[in-house]
């Protein structure tokens, strides 16, 4: 018997090595890889870069401490805020780290201003984390059950409705900021509207608050783009990373810029580890790869043809919903609840993930092809037809 605790409620299966696109068991047994690690492994397995990089970086320094310079975490900042129009970086260790260090953020802002009780818009069906104050943000009751109480000092709204927000405003003068997904990956990959994304930026700027968005999922190119917001043209005040910053290095980040750059100071945050030089460096060489490799047009073509090949094999099947999403994050969503099909996808060499109870998730890595696309459709496709004719 194991002695880790009983937080999972985990596949029979256990994986020994990976290449690219694919996964072997201890068994021997291969595995398309559509999940990786929920978003997490960019580049797929053993990319040659990236074991290369890491390998090296091991040899030379894996740890100083943020007392410190460190050269890496320099590079990676200065980096991060080319790619996204930010001006300043927090390293921390994951995305509910990075999310926390948000939350903190604007509440920092709203004291500034002389506000007691900051207070955060977030939205249903959101998920942010499962620390205390990420886990009071995210809009899954399921996920609080029994972690009450919560922490105050949010006010929670209907996603991509914006006279939600502007009615929360003519009543509640404590608001400081306005903080969604772009893409809520864990509540079934609902995608707001571009007119929402550019209304609530410019509502935000009217009133003085914060645009938080979280791209712990949906950033990184995994949309096409570097970061969701990008679709719409928008600029946040704060952005926050984790999941394939690192392809599988833990690593999270809280970029901020305009009013949210320059507030904190020494001693207002901290990590211990956050943007030490093995998960800088990895950081680095999975943007650097994305960039060299093309593979932000990789994941928006790839996304496009999956999208497409799964409407014309289930076209006309009774029970799926819809299919939609960005680049590589796609949800198709059945009419029933459908975890069943997580085990039988794996029993036939397949590695998905169905999540918000109805909704089939593929986040395959970004180098995904379109050869692993049609096969992932076409051994799919039989599995959901034959679930939804049971």
């Amino acid at each position: 018997m194991s002695h880790v605790m009983n937080t999972y409620a985990r596949l029979p299966v256990t994986f020994s090595h990976g290449q690219g696109s694919r996964i072997t068991d201890t068994e021997g047994k291969e595995y398309l890889d559509a999940l990786s690690g929920i978003a997490v492994s960019t580049l797929g397995h053993a990319h040659p870069k990236l074991v290369a990089a890491i390998a090296a970086q091991a040899g030379r320094m894996l740890h100083t401490s943020n007392l410190y310079r460190i050269g890496e975490q320099e590079l990676l900042a200065d980096k991060l805020a080319e790619i996204s129009g930010m001006q300043e970086i927090f390293f921390s260790n994951s995305g509910a780290e990075a999310n926390e260090a948000a939350i903190k953020l604007a509440r920092f802002y709203g004291h500034k201003k002389g506000i007691e009780t900051p207070t955060i818009i977030v939205m249903e069906k959101a998920f942010h984390g499962r620390t205390m104050a990420t886990l009071s943000a995210t809009g899954n009751r399921k996920a609080q059950a029994g972690f009450e109480p919560l922490v105050s000092g949010f006010v929670r709204v209907p996603y991509d409705d914006l006279a939600a927000i502007k009615s929360v405003a003519e009543h509640n003068k404590n608001i400081v900021a306005v903080m969604l997904e772009m893409i809520q990956g864990e509540g079934g990959i609902h995608l707001a509207s571009i007119e929402y994304q550019k209304g609530l930026r410019q509502f935000c700027d009217e009133q003085g608050w914060l645009l938080i968005c979280d791209e712990v999922q949906c950033g990184m190119g995994r949309t096409g783009k570097w970061f969701g917001f990008e679709h719409a043209g928008v600029q946040p005040d704060i952005v926050t990373l984790a999941k394939g910053l690192g392809s599988g290095v833990p690593i999270g980040a809280c970029l901020a810029r305009g009013p949210a750059a320059g507030l904190f100071g020494p001693g207002n945050h901290g990590s211990t580890f956050g943007g030490n030089p093995l998960v800088a460096t990895a950081a680095l060489t999975t943007i650097e790869t994305i960039e060299q490799d093309g593979l932000m047009a990789n994941a928006e073509r790839i996304g496009a043809l999956i999208r497409q090949l799964f409407a014309e094999s289930l076209a006309g099947v009774r029970g799926v919903l819809d299919i939609r999403g960005h680049g590589l994050m796609i949800g198709l969503e059945l009419d029933r609840p459908c975890g069943d099909l997580v085990g039988q996808a794996l029993a036939a060499g397949l590695l998905i993930n169905v999540t918000a109870d109805k909704v089939v998730r593929f986040l395959p890595p970004l180098i995904f092809t379109e050869n692993e696309a049609k096969e992932l459709v076409d051994r799919v496709t039989p599995l959901i037809k034959d679930f939804l004719a049971a």
